[in-house]
């Protein structure tokens, strides 16, 4: 093995403002440090005991079915499908972005027919659209929509979509992988019936768990299925019974043991913040970023009144090197921001203020930096415009 070449593990500090993951705060990275358990372990079930009621608390429901999916947001998504949906069933799916995509390919492999709600990338589904694609079939099991779309930026209401699938007899089903932890987001009050998300982003964790609830509702449908469901690994039924157990504990599988610590103390984080005050956090520096970028005369890609705080879209200036300034920005300054996705590859970058990362310091230490960037590209602009329309929103 003397021959074996490798590299010390040594990954350099990064300001993460891409569209996840986030940093994590220093309380996070120790709690993974702490001693291993085993899954089954008395004192690490009380963990589990506790995450699941943190999960709740942040979910905004009393559903028995809120744990964390042993696996990315993108796992949440399969659960989510692949649980409630078999062959022939109907689903109504938004697609205003890359993520839409994701949820149409993954119902396809359901078996399921797709009634598509297309909508130009970087704008919300309107609910005429969303009640005529109900009207449209006589029976539509599911509706589906991105709340906060990764790849666009933008917020999709989600109330009168509520009212709209409980009028036509469909769940709800709500990917909030950008939003949970960053946005409100209140599932029982507004009638959610299977959402998921993902850990790394506002939560303020590692990637690696996808929160995941479902109602009452979703759980009965679950409960008539007439095959099971086609996964073993995501099969909710069974992950219920060792996340949370009527009676025994059950195994279905080894779950990340660190990682759950690291949740665990995200989750506690959150509550000692305060709900609302994150949000109103993600909120302030979020406008303070785009009124900066405004400021710079760069013009914000999602729509007007529909914008995530948490991530930020910005068209690319013309003459501007989307990738060069993307890696001055990593090399010379350890700054991560993400391109743009899908048809708004090249067009937009992707500028994420989530959890930890969300900062009044990464807003206007970003937006300097990248006067400075654009600068060098030939981009003329007024100095130091962005950084002064960031600080007075800030106040």
């Amino acid at each position: 093995m003397s021959d074996v070449s490798f590299q010390e593990l040594k990954p350099p500090p990064r300001i993460l403002l891409g569209p996840g993951p986030s940093n994590i705060s220093p309380r996070v990275q120790m709690a993974m440090t702490q001693p291993m358990l085993g899954h089954m372990d008395p004192y690490f079930t009380t963990i589990v005991a506790d995450a699941v009621k943190l999960l709740r608390f942040l979910f905004r429901t009393e559903n028995e079915i809120t744990f964390p999916i042993s696996a990315t947001g993108m796992a949440g998504m399969d659960a989510s499908f692949n649980n409630f949906l078999e062959s022939g069933d109907v689903v109504v799916i938004g697609v205003n972005g890359f993520f839409g995509e994701r949820m149409v390919d993954i119902a396809s492999r359901c078996g399921a027919e797709v009634v598509r709600l297309d909508v130009e990338w970087g704008r919300i589904v309107e609910s005429e659209a969303i009640e005529a694609a109900l009207k449209s079939r006589k029976r539509v099991k599911l509706l589906a929509l991105v709340h906060a779309e990764t790849s666009t930026g933008v917020l999709q209401p989600l109330a009168e979509a509520s009212r709209l699938a409980k009028q036509y007899g469909a769940l709800l089903l709500v990917d909030a992988v950008t939003s949970l932890g960053g946005h409100e987001l209140a599932v029982d009050d507004w009638g959610i019936d299977i959402c998921y998300s993902g850990s790394q982003k506002c939560i303020g964790c590692p990637p690696g768990l996808s929160p995941f609830t479902a109602s009452k509702a979703a759980q009965d449908i679950l409960e008539r299925r007439a095959s099971k469901t086609p996964t073993f690994a995501l099969d909710i039924s069974m992950l219920a019974r060792y996340w949370v157990p009527r009676d025994s504990r059950f195994y279905h599988h080894t779950v990340p043991i660190c990682m759950l610590y690291a949740l665990h103390e995200a989750l506690v984080q959150i509550v000692e913040e305060g709900l609302e005050a994150r949000i109103q956090r993600h909120l302030r520096h979020g406008t303070a970023l785009q009124a900066g970028l405004e400021a710079m005369g760069l013009t914000l890609h999602a729509q007007a009144g529909h914008r995530l705080s948490t991530l930020t879209t910005v068209g690319i200036p013309s003459g501007v090197d989307d990738l060069r300034v993307r890696q001055r920005l990593l090399n010379e300054f350890g700054i991560e921001i993400g391109g743009g996705l899908g048809s708004l590859k090249g067009q937009v970058w992707r500028v994420g203020l989530m959890g930890y990362s969300s900062t009044a310091e990464n807003v206007l230490l970003f937006l300097s930096v990248l006067e400075k960037l654009l600068v060098e590209e030939g981009h003329s602009l007024l100095a130091g415009a962005g950084v002064v329309a960031a600080v007075q929103r800030l106040r």
